[in-house]
């Protein structure tokens, strides 16, 4: 390959790699919520919750299973210790303490001070090595069986978590969508409002250089038409956030080129749904329930964690060693000697008196317990005001989106009477303000109650506990 062939294919190289850059995602709303519960942040994390909780449970259950732990032990004693024997159970007393004599001349170049009737005398070599294989046995717990089950309940409340957190995670997406439509849709009128009111200030200032009308019919429009410019401005800036914001629930980066597939009419006429507002209502399948009695069945848990410490526990354990002794470190020559050892065991603890220690800490645990049973109570009744409340709420938000659409259409007459009249001399630039404002206004009411629709049905079906499809 030349060196031109070289530079163009490093270019073709380049500008590929600058357009797979710069592909957007397209996303209807449905694609937006399968994509955000595979990369969703909280997603993720609920995720590794549930990993997290089931090494947890494994963690847990090795307790009782057979335990191996291995040690090996080096010493070196830079100064033996000294034991003192009596000296009549030698028959050559003056040999031996002339022996010791001599050691503690070498040691501390001292006479010795020893107690009369007994021989210093030093056991043992300088070095020596301990190594040692122990294998232990829970035999009975009550605190691990309570444990064990206590983990597999952590890991049903990080699942039930998980569920709650995909739930949250729909509704958020469908409001951040919507917010997005609802940007695109205010720039697109606020757009189409700026250019009829800047031919309509045009043909004022023509009459007005005519002497057909006031100057204060050209300064009436230029108003509106610098509040309108304004607001459009802003819209821009916040369709930027209104991005930002819908990717930050998808789980993308914030900078993410994102293309919406779906309008906000459609999505709206699709969520204009009167058969939700007469659908069952189980509580005790509700999420929230569930995260409720979990919450009571650990705290149930823990009150019997709490008796189960004054149950006796009781242990094996196998031990095996070898030990060598050596004044030098030879101990891995061949003809260096080992000790072998073997010890098998039981081991019982019996908790007698703890002063009412156990029996506070059991009082307290059966206190959270009832404490748990109330919030569960509460649980059972907030939710059933909740799920009434959403459908007010959503078939209040379908008789708005009725009203406003009718109301625009109105709006929509009135001020093109209003404009007509004003350019044929029948009505003032105030009259003609007020029937734009309005009409503005009736604008914003329609786009949002459309907004209103799409999330008020999503809050319901949270409420509901309606399964993500």
């Amino acid at each position: 390959m030349n060196y031109k062939s070289y530079i163009t294919t490093l270019l073709l190289l380049i500008c590929s790699f600058g357009v797979a850059q710069e592909t957007a995602l397209k996303l209807s709303l449905n694609e937006a919520i399968k994509y955000a519960l595979k990369n969703s942040y909280n997603v993720k994390a609920a995720a590794n919750d549930i990993a997290s909780a089931k090494k947890k449970v494994w963690e847990t259950t090795t307790i009782g299973l057979p335990q191996v732990n291995a040690s090996v032990d080096y010493q070196y004693f830079l100064k033996q210790p000294v034991s003192l024997l009596p000296a009549a159970a030698f028959d050559n007393t003056s040999s031996v303490v002339e022996t010791v004599e001599e050691y503690f001349n070498l040691q501390a170049n001292r006479e010795p001070s020893v107690p009369e009737g007994f021989i210093p005398v030093v056991f043992g070599t300088k070095q020596n090595v301990n190594a040692s294989v122990t294998l232990t046995q829970l035999l009975f717990d009550g605190s691990y069986l309570v444990g064990l089950q206590a983990s597999r309940t952590f890991l049903k409340i990080s699942e039930q978590a998980n569920e709650k957190t995909e739930l949250v995670t729909r509704e958020a997406v469908i409001n951040a969508y919507g917010n997005v439509l609802v940007t695109e849709n205010s720039i697109a009128i606020l757009q189409k409002n700026l250019k009829v009111l800047e031919k309509n200030l045009s043909d004022a200032k023509k009459i007005y250089e005519n002497g057909f009308n006031e100057e204060e019919d050209v300064e009436q429009l230029e108003i509106t038409l610098g509040n309108v410019n304004a607001q459009l401005n802003n819209v821009k800036r916040f369709k930027e956030i209104a991005y930002q914001m819908l990717n930050l629930a998808l789980g993308s980066k914030i900078d993410t080129a994102i293309i919406l597939t779906d309008s906000l009419d459609s999505l709206t006429q699709q969520n204009i749904d009167l058969n939700i507002l007469t659908s069952d209502f189980n509580v005790s399948n509700h999420i929230d329930f569930r995260i409720a009695e979990n919450d009571r069945e650990s705290k149930r848990l823990m009150m019997r964690l709490e008796q189960s410490k004054a149950l006796p526990s009781l242990a094996a354990f196998l031990n095996y060693g070898t030990q060598a002794f050596s004044d030098s470190f030879d101990f891995f020559n061949s003809n260096q000697r080992w000790f072998q050892s073997s010890l098998l065991g039981v081991s019982l603890n019996v908790p007698i008196f703890s002063s009412m220690g156990r029996a506070s800490k059991t009082a307290q645990a059966q206190i959270a317990l009832e404490t748990a049973d109330i919030r569960l109570e509460e649980t059972k009744q907030r939710l059933n005001l909740q799920v009434q409340k959403a459908r007010s709420d959503y078939q209040l938000s379908i008789e708005n989106y009725n009203t406003n659409k009718k109301n625009l259409a109105l709006a929509e007459r009135i001020e093109k009477k209003q404009r007509i009249k004003f350019f044929e001399g029948l009505s003032t630039s105030f009259e003609l303000s007020q029937a734009q404002n309005q009409l503005y206004t009736q604008q914003q009411n329609y786009i949002q109650s459309m907004l209103d629709v799409i999330a008020k049905k999503a809050s319901l079906e949270n409420a509901l506990n309606i399964p993500l499809q």
